[in-house]
């Protein structure tokens, strides 16, 4: 009999295309989910997944369980919304602050899904850069603050999101692309183009450069698109997270290259204040912001509690 652990795994193999991958994002050993799978197609008697394509891809049973298994992950999402909203206080606030400025991508589409599901809680974004965002929850600024940081904080609840790798970006015709990954000594000399944060709080100079001595020229732009545009024009080179550099990347605007031998990674958690961490519409908010980015970002992770 099909079960909903079944087409879980399913639609983890559908969104991420590796079994690799989806085991790590619905907490099994690879191993763990195979087997799942080899119960599925025994059961059906048929292939549900072509292991000889790359990324995979489903079959046309595959994809009819899919389907059903959208159908039902709605339905009961359906239903938990609607019996917390009758059970718990609908009505609330949740201004929201963020650190990873190239957010911005994919908070905004979050925001307007989660307004149509909980129209009573008003949503609102702090805007300007902030050196210091947790800060925010204490000086009560505000109330979900979306950051790398996961320092245990007195009061401070983390809420994990994913993971996702950081690419070294630079003119297509810059001499770093002659390479197939950087390491610290390629960015010595170079001009890093960075937003406008605390320098120790950029995670290339944090965990790479800093620790080789390495301590090059830099220049700040608020924009992303203005950061890319610096570096097509050979004025430097950043360091920006792989999902916000896809169509970028497709159209040929920037090359990118993997940091260090292990790729430079780096971690989002959305933190709050306890108090606010048993509230359902901070957890719906939470939930949607993982729905909806583990199904349009690429190259995201799963990050475990």
């Amino acid at each position: 009999m099909i079960e909903m652990r079944h087409l879980t795994t399913l639609l983890a193999i559908k969104e991420s295309g590796s079994l690799t991958k989806s085991a790590r994002r619905i907490h099994l050993t690879q191993s763990a989910l195979s087997h799942q799978l080899k119960q599925m197609e025994d059961y059906f008697g048929q292939k549900l997944v072509d292991r000889r394509t790359h990324p995979l891809t489903l079959t046309q049973a595959g994809e009819r369980l899919v389907k059903l298994a959208y159908h039902i992950r709605d339905a009961v999402e359906e239903a938990e919304r609607d019996i917390l909203q009758q059970s718990l206080t609908q009505s609330g606030r949740l201004r929201i602050a963020i650190e990873c400025h190239t957010c911005f991508d994919w908070l905004m589409p979050v925001m307007d899904d989660f307004r149509q599901q909980w129209p009573e809680v008003e949503l609102d974004l702090v805007s300007g850069f902030h050196s210091h965002p947790i800060d925010l929850l204490y000086s009560e600024k505000a109330d979900l603050v979306v950051t790398s940081e996961d320092s245990l904080q007195p009061g401070v609840s983390y809420f994990p999101l994913f993971r996702f790798e950081l690419l070294a970006v630079m003119a297509n015709d810059h001499p770093l692309t002659g390479f197939k990954r950087l390491t610290p000594d390629h960015f010595a000399g170079e001009t890093l183009i960075t937003y406008p944060v605390p320098l120790e709080q950029i995670d290339l100079y944090r965990q790479v450069l800093l620790p080789c001595g390495i301590n090059p020229d830099r220049r700040t732009a608020e924009l992303t698109v203005a950061i890319l545009q610096l570096v097509a024009s050979r004025r430097g080179i950043a360091a920006l997270p792989n999902w916000g550099l896809t169509n970028y990347l497709n159209y040929g605007y920037v090359s990118a290259r993997p940091i260090g031998l292990q790729g430079l990674w780096s971690n989002l958690f959305a933190a709050v204040l306890e108090p606010f961490e048993s509230k359902a519409y901070v957890k719906a908010f939470v939930s949607s912001i993982k729905r909806s980015c583990f199904a349009t970002l690429n190259g995201i992770e799963p990050l475990g509690s």
